[in-house]
């Protein structure tokens, strides 16, 4: 089965519960390609519609790719050579489309879900029916807006801890890492 990530910094909520745009970070960018690529992920989408972000990406992307920083560190340039940008989740869905021939099963993350449709095993599960591509799409700031989540395929149930005062919030490099590890280990 083929696999994509997003990363979404639009539409997404801020601590106020507005909507808005958050900016691509480094470690980001570095981060979830290393993990996507660790545990067989075919793709890794950063979503955002500011064009000024898109040649930020692009100008580190190159840095990796056509730079010093190439022969630096190969391995990181291997992780970083399947990133792609995309102006909206629709634009990454298509794009999707157009290489895998058909629309990618869209699965979403949150660490305050109250309902979902079930955990990474029962993903599986819907996967042996439906054997679409998957996008799996993590929110900055303070989540997916509720746009993006009630038009999913599939709410991923959230990632709890141990912590005994219900302490919840990871980064998101470290919840698409839990997630792709636990998807691998599940598909």
């Amino acid at each position: 089965m083929k696999k994509y990530i997003g990363l979404i910094h639009y539409p997404i909520v801020d601590k106020t519960g507005e909507t808005v745009t958050t900016s691509v970070t480094n470690l980001d960018i570095h981060d979830i390609a290393r993990s996507a690529k660790t545990f067989g992920f075919d793709g890794y989408f950063i979503v955002t519609p500011i064009q000024k972000q898109h040649e930020l990406v692009q100008k580190i992307l190159d840095h990796w790719n056509t730079d010093y920083g190439n022969s630096y560190n190969p391995d990181r340039k291997e992780a970083l050579s399947f990133i792609r940008l995309a102006e909206s989740i629709e634009n990454a869905k298509n794009k999707i489309k157009e290489i895998e021939g058909v629309e990618p099963y869209v699965v979403v993350t949150g660490a305050n879900f109250e309902k979902f449709d079930g955990n990474t095993e029962q993903l599986r599960s819907a996967f042996q029916v439906d054997k679409r591509p998957m996008l799996l799409l993590f929110g900055t700031g303070w989540g997916l807006h509720a746009s993006v989540t009630e038009s999913a395929d599939y709410k991923l149930e959230p990632l709890y801890g141990s912590s005994k005062d219900g302490y919840n919030h990871l980064s998101v490099r470290s919840a698409v890492a839990i997630y792709c590890d636990r998807l691998n280990r599940s598909l």
